[in-house]
């Protein structure tokens, strides 16, 4: 099992690659943001970005997953280029007649918004957009079925350079703002649709098979509602603190969502991204259950840990990359959202049960039911407490999300979880992060070293309080006795690279 655990792993740390050099792009970007974009605007471009987000999910159609389920499932194997052509072409038809309708309904569609015609471009731009990143997106999901992580990663490292070197020169020096956000992201989208095409059609065969398009539209449609839900669960708040409050409160929010999102660029999507594939590989083998039970351990381990750290240094954070101290008061809500992702996280463990088993009916509702109590949450208390009530009803909608999916999923395939272990991980890691909160002085630079040290003692207390098991502790001791020599590291980084050109 450890084998297996380690060669999930593997595949999560190719991933990790990209996904970090995309955080870093966004690190690099915020101080251009914050030194050339208002706050205002600053907000007007998080609900530009994440109605984006939404639209990409609706017009996925849910067949991402699809893609996965026909290349790794077993009964499926025999036809996988044809079965692949048969989606794209399938989601692309509906794409383009999205597209046209869209396009317009563009000018009753703004007039009810009452905005200027300034936003015409931005509506137009957000379109295309999203039908290139709709066809990228697909075409990643067939190379990530084909656990070909290094393939992934370099697609996404050529992306993120293309991205991040438009937004310097249009955001930086040709200084037109939002828009030149837009045409950056316009650019490095279509530029990756050229680069995958050639590689995409020789994992074609060019026949449409009707049985196909049946069975991914049963898996599939579920699972709009499903991204529809999950989107509204972790982007409405924007909106409702748009029409609650005003962009300046949103470019706050937005901000701190960023900074909080660190925990989930870094860490909790490359899990997800070897999730499934790896998950489908091991269904009902021998160990199967043990094996997600391990996983989700693990990972609770690591994100509590990272999550503690970032949310006890989110205010010198914030501080070093926003050059504006307008932006300074966004620390406030990073805690609570990473909170949030954590649960975000575990939800998909807890979801494994209905993908594995087909039941992704269920998904849908819980979902939608997840982001229904987040918007009637939001519209009873945002005009009360603004954005704090809008991070702590994310909170409690992913609290919510996670034991509705659990309870159903156990009910087609029970995983065990190490609940036990999972109560303990995190309850200290809360009870380490409100202690020094509690105490932190005015300035908190004086008192970084205090929450360093708070962090480290994280895995100590759990060894304290007995939740690593026996042949845990003697693997740490082992990894700690191997890097401690040198010559292990140079040994290792070049296996490393042997394993990823195999």
């Amino acid at each position: 099992m450890y084998n297996k655990i380690k060669q999930f792993l593997k595949h999560s740390t190719i991933y990790s690659i990209g996904i970090i050099a995309t955080k870093g792009v966004g690190v690099i970007t915020l101080p251009i943001y914050t030194k050339f974009i208002s706050v205002p605007e600053f907000g007007l471009f998080g609900l530009i970005e994440i109605s984006i987000a939404i639209l990409v999910e609706i017009f996925l159609l849910g067949q991402a997953n699809s893609i996965l389920m026909f290349n790794n499932s077993p009964e499926f194997a025999e036809e996988k280029k044809s079965n692949f052509f048969t989606i794209i072409i399938s989601v692309l038809l509906v794409n383009i007649f999205f597209l046209l309708s869209f396009e317009f309904l563009k000018q009753p569609l703004l007039g009810l918004l009452n905005v200027g015609e300034e936003y015409y471009i931005y509506y137009s731009l957000g379109l295309v957009i999203v039908f290139l990143r709709v066809i990228n997106l697909l075409f990643l999901y067939k190379i990530r079925a084909d656990e070909k992580s290094v393939l992934y990663t370099l697609i996404t490292l050529i992306k993120i350079t293309l991205t991040l070197g438009f937004v310097i020169y249009f955001v930086g020096f040709e200084r037109i703002g939002v828009l030149g956000i837009l045409y950056s992201y316009l650019i490095a989208e279509g530029v990756i649709v050229l680069i995958q095409l050639p590689l995409m059609i020789k994992d074609m065969q060019f026949r449409i098979r009707k049985e196909v398009i049946d069975t991914a539209a049963k898996f599939g449609t579920p699972l709009i509602f499903g991204s529809i839900g999950i989107m509204l669960l972790n982007l409405s708040d924007r909106y409702m603190l748009w029409y609650f409050t005003n962009l300046e409160v949103v470019g706050l929010y937005d901000l701190g969502y960023r900074v909080a999102g660190v925990l989930n660029m870094f860490l909790i999507m490359p899990f997800n991204l070897a999730l499934l594939p790896s998950a489908y590989k091991m269904y009902k083998q021998p160990g199967d259950k043990r094996y997600y039970g391990k996983l989700m351990t693990y990972l609770c381990f690591v994100l509590v840990w990272m999550g503690l750290g970032l949310s006890l240094i989110s205010k010198e954070i914030i501080k070093v990359f926003a050059l504006n101290p307008d932006y300074w008061a966004a620390y406030t809500v990073v805690p609570i959202i990473v909170l949030a992702y954590i649960f975000s996280a575990t939800r998909n463990f807890a979801s494994l049960g209905l993908f594995l088993t087909k039941n992704t009916k269920h998904i849908a509702w819980i979902t939608i039911l997840a982001a229904l109590i987040n918007i009637g949450l939001n519209f009873w208390l945002i005009p009360i407490y603004g954005m704090m009530a809008a991070a702590y009803n994310t909170l409690f909608a992913f609290v919510v999300y996670y034991f509705l999916t659990k309870y159903f999923s156990d009910k087609y395939y029970n995983i065990s979880y190490e609940n036990w272990k999972l109560i303990k991980i995190f309850s200290t890691g809360i009870i380490l992060y409100i202690l020094p909160s509690l105490i932190e002085p005015e300035n908190s630079w004086y008192f970084l070293g205090v929450k360093i040290m708070v962090f480290l003692t994280f895995p100590v207390i759990l060894f304290f309080i007995k939740t690593y098991e026996p042949n845990e502790i003697q693997t740490i001791i082992k990894i700690i006795k191997y890097w401690k020599d040198p010559s292990n590291i140079k040994n290792q980084f070049i296996n490393t690279i042997k394993n990823i050109k195999r």
